[in-house]
């Protein structure tokens, strides 16, 4: 049978917990994922697990019930999105040595046991107006470039594990203040807390459950979120403020405001910037004159 509009759902969750076997729970959570007919990515390890993934409104529920069933994961919170198709072209389920990736070897970090603050969407919202908060994205530098709280800092950073190195030379300084962070759904900041409490930061806080709640709650609405929030699936991008919209990325090519994230046309790129609709033709999808006359000599 067809489906129509917003019978998919995309499921973001994970919980820091220990997982004897990380193998053995994979090799049997994928199969049971592929007789269930969800797709995504999700990632197993000793420290537990982490999980984005669409599939029909039938197919989630069952997978949250089994899920919240399991006594490892009965009080697994799920943050859910209405969609019109699947978000994802197939299924990842694989056992790591971190369920997000931070390598940090001189602290044995616990996230589910030492951590910072846990601030409601209202007690952020309020923070976020602040003077004397000091606002810190814990996400890479291209999803701040779409989408972020109005005032945060923005890491110079392209992967999570070049974060200890950022905070130590941008932050040391201000180990007194108050500091707030946040990312999509809330665990790169359950490590980032707890490796800035580990460095001797002495008030550090993080928006519980992430921008992708934020924008749900019915007091914020969003608001103080400027842009869009990137998302590692097919949407690439969704919108946040209920209240006002506000674009802050700019095309990669002419600078003009936008919030479009597309791929170079040229395979062995695939560069993700962002590109308003005029210069996506004009240069033909691609990011640069070099991968265009790249392409074209790969088909010459």
């Amino acid at each position: 049978m067809k489906t129509t509009n917003n019978e998919y759902r995309i499921l973001l969750y994970y919980k820091f917990v220990h997982i004897a076997d990380p193998e053995a729970f994979a090799d049997e959570h994928r199969a049971f994922c592929e007789k269930l007919g969800v797709k995504g990515r999700i990632l197993v390890a000793e420290e537990g697990i982490n999980g984005t993934l669409s599939g029909t409104i039938e197919q989630t529920n069952r997978y949250m019930e089994y899920m919240q069933q399991h006594p490892l994961f009965y009080d697994m919170v799920f943050k859910v999105d209405e969609y019109h198709k699947h978000a994802f072209k197939k299924l990842f389920v694989r056992p790591k040595k971190e369920i997000v990736t931070f390598r940090v070897d001189e602290y044995q970090l616990a996230p589910h046991e030492e951590t910072g603050k846990y601030i409601s969407p209202k007690e952020f919202y309020e923070l976020l107006q602040r003077e004397d908060v000091i606002v810190v994205d814990g996400r890479n530098d291209y999803e701040y470039d779409i989408g972020h709280f109005r005032n945060a800092i923005r890491p110079d950073v392209k992967s999570f594990r070049e974060f200890p190195e950022w905070i130590r030379k941008n932050l040391s300084q201000f180990k007194d203040r108050k500091i707030i962070t946040y990312c999509t759904g809330g665990i790169r900041c359950e490590k980032l807390t707890a490796f800035m409490l580990k460095e001797g930061f002495q008030d550090v806080g993080q928006l519980e459950g992430g921008i992708a709640t934020y924008g749900k709650d019915p007091e914020v609405r969003g608001e103080l979120f400027d842009g869009k929030m990137y998302v590692f699936d097919e949407r690439i991008s969704v919108p946040i403020n209920q209240v006002e919209e506000v674009v802050v990325g700019k095309c990669y090519h002419c600078g003009k405001p936008d919030d479009r994230y597309i791929n170079c046309a040229y395979d062995l790129c695939h560069r993700q910037h962002i590109c308003c609709k005029e210069c996506e033709e004009k240069y033909h999808g691609f990011c640069s004159k070099e991968c265009e006359e790249a392409k074209v000599g790969t088909v010459s």
